[in-house]
């Protein structure tokens, strides 16, 4: 094993340059991303096709419930898939997680309605969605190794495009979403216009594994095997040596997926609380996007120069004090122009926070249980506060009545992620 590894080093090992390994370790968190982003956007049509019931509520509920089960199976594929990246390679992991993805996407695009298969519709699609969140638990942390592997000097820029990559994906589905909503009509959309969205995130599966295949190994990797190849991942070994940084990387990541499931929330939010129309929540997230593209590198490239933590903290603070005040104004105005204002607020507010998250996680852990360590805390971390974050905004309106309930869970998410990083910083001296 050593000697392959020596071997294909050897070969590969030559300098590469920063944007290849960005783009080839970001295309594949670019794709899970803008497929979660589709499916929440038209889960109000996904429930007619396939989640068919005499009460629209429940039809909603139940395609909302398959999305947040999407995330639970993938704890499971962080074990899997990190174990094996730290076992055999960062490329080899990613190769796979992005045929993974592209199978669950193909079965959605290719699945008839449930009047046409009945019971079978929704249990496959149940499928589909699990494939998808059981590869996307591999992605994050052997896409995130790769990156503050290679590039070790600019690891605080270099990892943030891990959170670029979903704003990228945010815009591309708001604007499809724009686009599909505005142009056919209502029948149409519960019939096949869904699926067109689905459509386009096919393409990138090809372009995704052509790009992946041209980037070599990481270098830190190869030595950390050379130096430690029995100590290479099994997750038993992660938990007992390095459970504490797995808890805090459930922590650290709490806030900002939280905040980055509710904007994906923002359409069916909309029109199900605020009685807009269904093109009104894409628009917010379109500009939600395109904020994030914009300042999540800029927090990344200037917290490698003042320090990571010193864009954090007061990120999630701000988060706290601001939410229940943006929560109470949006439901009061109604609004699309003050829908948008608030959600560029949480968006900067996110882009400070996501700029170095993903380097000060990779920190938290050595090279050689980094993908295994990394995938795991991160994917709980999303699986609890991020397909969670729509079903329990739901729940919270349903049981209260009040559109302003969300607000609590995004404060019970701050108060985790600011403990978890002052953690980080006293504990661990991770700056």
């Amino acid at each position: 094993m050593t000697e392959q590894l020596s071997a294909q080093n050897t070969a590969e090992n030559k300098p590469v340059k920063s944007w290849k390994v960005i783009t080839a370790a970001s295309i594949g968190n670019a794709l899970e991303w803008y497929d979660i982003s589709v499916y929440a956007y038209f889960s109000v049509y996904i429930s007619v096709a396939f989640f068919p019931s005499e009460s629209h509520a429940v039809s909603v509920m139940l395609a909302l419930g398959t999305f947040a089960l999407s995330f639970f199976i993938r704890p499971v594929g962080a074990i899997v898939l990190g174990s094996f990246a730290d076992r055999k390679g960062r490329k080899p992991a990613l190769t796979l997680t992005i045929w993974l993805m592209f199978a669950g996407t193909l079965m959605i695009v290719l699945m008839p309605p449930a009047h046409v298969i009945g019971l079978a519709a929704p249990l496959l699609i149940l499928l589909a969605r699990l494939i998808q969140g059981f590869a996307a638990g591999g992605e994050f942390g052997s896409a995130t190794s790769l990156m503050v592997e290679h590039l070790p000097d600019r690891r605080g820029f270099a990892a943030s495009w891990q959170f670029t990559s979903q704003a990228m994906s945010t815009i591309l589905a708001s604007v499809i979403g724009v686009a599909v909503t505005t142009t056919l009509t209502q029948e149409q959309l519960e019939t096949w216009g869904f699926r067109l969205p689905f459509i386009v995130g096919l393409l990138v599966g090809p372009v995704g594994l052509y790009i992946r295949r041209h980037v070599p190994e990481s270098p830190e990797f190869a030595a950390a095997q050379a130096e430690k190849p029995k100590e290479a991942a099994a997750i038993g070994g992660v938990l007992r040596h390095h459970k504490l940084a797995v808890l805090l990387a459930i922590g650290a990541i709490a806030v900002s997926t939280c905040l980055n499931y509710f904007i994906t929330y923002v359409p069916t939010y909309a029109v199900d609380n605020l009685g807009m129309n269904s093109s009104a929540g894409f628009w917010a997230t379109l500009v939600s996007g395109l904020v994030l593209f914009l300042c999540t590198p800029v927090a990344g490239y200037f917290c490698d120069k003042v320090g990571r933590l010193t864009f954090m903290i007061p990120a999630a603070l701000a988060v706290m004090v601001l939410t229940w005040v943006l929560f109470t104004w949006v439901v009061a105005a109604n609004a699309l122009t003050v829908l948008i204002v608030v959600v560029v607020i949480f968006s900067i507010l996110k882009a400070a926070y996501y700029g170095p998250l993903a380097s000060v996680m990779g920190d938290i852990f050595p090279t050689e249980v980094r993908g295994t360590g990394l995938s795991l805390g991160y994917n709980v971390g999303v699986a609890i506060f991020g397909g969670l974050t729509p079903l329990v905004a739901a729940w919270l309106i349903g049981i209260t009545g009040d559109a302003k309930a969300p607000a609590y869970w995004v404060l019970l998410a701050g108060a985790l992620s600011v403990a978890a990083i002052l953690v980080v910083w006293k504990k661990l001296g991770v700056r």
